[in-house]
């Protein structure tokens, strides 16, 4: 189990992207309900919002859309503006719960015309059911197999037009002729501060929360570029404000009640300052195995490889090499420490020099 997957209480990460019970209770309140409203994303917005106006004028269906990109950046709320947008009902499943060509035979045979089906996580779907997929995409049509072996029989059964939205985390999994069929694709870019501050604000407002702008602008700051991560943030303050403050979420109280939380300026947690204090006071810098840097952080490979090394790269905290783990420059300022010098009488410099 991951870091992000644990339950309350078991160290779950504040600043983990996967969305628990908690945080699907409270976005369901938070969601934008149109794309005027939906902050962020400018690009794939625009683009969208073209998409479906030039349906509707036609009195279409929308397209099929895929949206890829890191979790807790909106691929699920997109999703049911495209079905608001469109006056139309939304049904939402995953890639993990269709393994078998006949789950997703009953779902399609259920939809009504113009419905939009939002498959979440589409690159783990079956292969049996990826194909069957293919058809109903383009011909929106999808062959029942009845019957086994010689006295097998394919029965076609024609669909209404729907529209697919499928969302995934990891685009170069899906296979090129799944993705050809998508009408439209939108990738999900990290937000930048000011944007979250402006989710911040939203949310604090939609909760009935008061903040101050600088505080809106601390949590922002170390949201990780996520507009989950920083509503999760922002309920977090708002309880220590209610608790030790006088409920106004300022930036003061903002810092106070993430240092509570281990959580630092630049969205780092305990987890990723135990890899890099790891990388920096155990290695010199590295570079280091992932083998031996999991065994010095007690923590599993997996964990330290797909948990907290993507965000420690995407920081410029971190280096990936042939050789092992490396750190920055970066990595030894933010933590206050000073790089070893290099050893008298020349030799090689490090990765990233002095």
């Amino acid at each position: 189990m991951s870091w992000d997957e644990q339950p309350d209480g078991a160290g779950e990460r504040l600043v983990g992207a996967a969305a628990d019970g908690e945080d699907l209770a409270v976005e369901a309140a938070l969601r934008p309900k149109d794309l005027e409203e939906f902050i962020g994303q400018t690009r794939v917005r625009e683009q969208l919002d073209l998409v479906l106006r030039a349906a509707r004028a036609r009195g279409a269906t929308a397209d099929h859309v895929l949206l890829s990109g890191a979790p807790g950046l909106g691929k699920t709320t997109l999703s049911m503006i495209i079905a608001a947008e469109m006056g139309a009902p939304i049904r939402i499943t995953s890639g993990p719960a269709i393994q078998h060509a006949g789950d997703l035979a009953a779902i399609l045979s259920s939809l009504t015309e113009g419905e939009v089906l939002f498959l979440d996580e589409i690159h783990r779907m079956s292969r049996p059911a990826e194909e069957m997929l293919y058809m109903a995409m383009e011909d929106f049509r999808v062959d029942v197999i009845v019957g086994k072996g010689p006295g097998a029989t394919a029965i076609p059964l024609e669909l209404p037009p729907f529209t697919l939205v499928g969302a995934t985390t990891r685009a170069g999994l899906l296979p090129p002729p799944l993705r050809d069929r998508f009408g439209f694709t939108g990738h999900m870019e990290f937000y930048a501060p000011d944007e979250l501050e402006r989710v911040v604000r939203r949310s604090a407002r939609l909760l009935d929360v008061e903040v101050t702008d600088d505080g809106a602008a601390e949590i922002a700051g170390r949201s990780r570029g996520t507009p989950r991560i920083a509503n999760r943030l922002l309920r977090r303050v708002r309880d220590y404000a209610q608790v030790r403050a006088d409920g106004v979420v300022t930036r003061e109280a903002a810092r106070r009640a993430l240092a509570v939380y281990e959580v630092d300026e630049r969205g780092l947690d305990r987890l990723d300052r135990a890899v890099l204090n790891a990388l920096l006071s155990l290695f010199g810098g590295g570079p280091v195995g992932l083998s031996t840097l999991s065994v010095a952080v007690g923590e599993e490979r997996e964990t330290v490889e797909e948990v907290a090394e993507p965000f420690l790269v995407r920081e410029g905290l971190l280096a990936r090499t042939p050789r092992g783990r490396v750190a920055t420059p970066a990595a030894w300022r933010h933590l206050g420490m000073v790089p070893p010098q290099p050893a008298a009488g020349g030799g090689q410099e490090g990765l990233f020099g002095t």
